[in-house]
């Protein structure tokens, strides 16, 4: 018994040092040894696609003007550029805002709320560009993002591609990038290099129209699961291009950072079951990335928790046990330790480090329950905050 549960330890501890520490590694050094940067060739003007920017919107008034005058800016020929907004039961101004812009941009008012993937799929059944680029309200585009997305299109292999979201304080607009999620975009960059980019951000991507397939009216992460779906469909290309940028503000309080992380982990658990062919072999690195970046990191709560229960089980008449039991319960602490540290000195850096890993593994466990009781709807609740554009102006 006692081997058992030892085992059970280690196992559980080595598989969250895979997810966070081995796995990065290895990806990076087989991106450098044999993967290769995507490149693009230069296109012409004439030679670029029909290409239609959807939003879908839910009671934001506050941003969608801004949001609609970033849209029109974008270096894109207007002849083969539309902006479709689909209002997914918006009961503000939202849709009378958009009604203003008449002309220049097109409303689809869907009167009942439904959540964002359902209005996604009778939306794209409307647009009439051959790429569609899809987009959040309160999302600040750069000018030229449109055309750096669509140029990677003339290669009929490649099937979505995903640009980079910075996201900015929303006092001062500086990049507060953190170090989570310079981490993750490590990741991207290097699964990029091998062709194994798991899935897009929401805020700033575009897919062909003609590989878009209807997704549950209930998924939760559409970003994640859209591409994804057409990479299972077609075996098409997902490229990352970091030159073209979107800019939002980060989340103006914790709690509601900490809810969004909630969503996300239930809707990862719930993408397992809908994308779960991408773990065939076939799939080559896709898989490899997705096994190890994704299914290992949503299952690394279950693995702390077991670390945690089998040294309590070990811990008596045990010193060393004792001792990472001990260790467990200070590192879980950490939380509700920091509101407690004094300013930003560089030596507390680490404690705050692990208040950021207790608190996403947090987040990921409780998604986990809210998927399996089913708590979890498709229908979003909206973070209050300012569009960038908006704040700037």
């Amino acid at each position: 018994m006692t081997a058992a549960l030892e085992w059970s330890f280690w196992a559980c501890v080595g598989g969250v040092t895979y997810a966070y520490v081995l796995y990065p590694a290895v990806i990076y050094a087989l991106s450098r040894i044999i993967g290769q940067e995507p490149r693009c060739e230069a296109i012409d003007e004439r030679d670029l696609p029909r290409l239609s920017l959807l939003i879908a919107a839910h009671n934001e008034e506050d941003v969608i003007e801004a949001r609609i005058r970033n849209a029109l800016a974008l270096d894109y020929p207007r002849d083969r550029f539309e902006i479709v907004i689909a209002s997914d039961g918006s009961s503000d101004q939202t849709a009378n805002i958009v009604r203003r812009f008449d002309g220049q941009v097109r409303l689809l008012d869907y009167r009942s709320r439904r959540g964002k993937s359902a209005t996604l799929n009778a939306a794209m059944r409307e647009v009439t560009g051959e790429i569609v680029m899809l987009s959040d309200a309160n999302t600040s585009i750069d000018p030229s993002a449109a055309r750096r997305l669509a140029r990677w299109f003339v290669d009929p292999d490649i099937g979505a591609v995903c640009g980079r979201l910075v996201i900015v304080d929303p006092q001062h607009g500086a990049n507060v990038d953190g170090v989570y999620w310079k981490y993750e975009t490590f990741l991207k960059r290097c699964e990029n290099r091998l062709g194994a980019l798991l899935g897009s951000n929401g805020a700033i991507y575009a897919i062909r129209r003609e590989l878009f397939e209807p997704i549950p009216d209930n998924t939760i992460v559409d970003d994640f699961v859209i591409p994804l779906r057409a990479r299972l469909r077609s075996d098409c290309r997902l490229i990352y291009d970091v030159d073209a940028v979107g800019i939002e503000e980060a989340a103006p309080h914790l709690k509601d950072e900490f809810r969004r992380r909630v969503r996300i982990g239930a809707g990862g658990f719930q993408a397992i079951g809908l994308l779960w062919p991408l773990l065939s072999p076939r799939f080559g690195w896709t898989a490899f990335a997705f096994l190890s970046h994704k299914v290992f990191r949503w299952l690394c709560p279950l693995l702390l928790l077991v670390a945690l229960g089998t040294s309590m089980l070990l811990a008596e008449g045990n010193a060393l046990y004792l001792a990472l039991l001990a260790a467990q319960i200070l590192f879980y602490a950490t939380p509700a330790l920091t509101p407690l540290l004094p300013g930003s000195p560089g030596f507390l850096r680490p404690v705050r480090l692990a208040a950021m890993f207790v608190g996403m593994n947090l987040a990921l466990l409780l998604g986990l329950v809210r998927w399996l009781r089913g708590a979890q709807q498709g229908i979003w609740q909206r973070t209050q905050r300012a569009s960038y554009a908006a704040a700037r102006s």
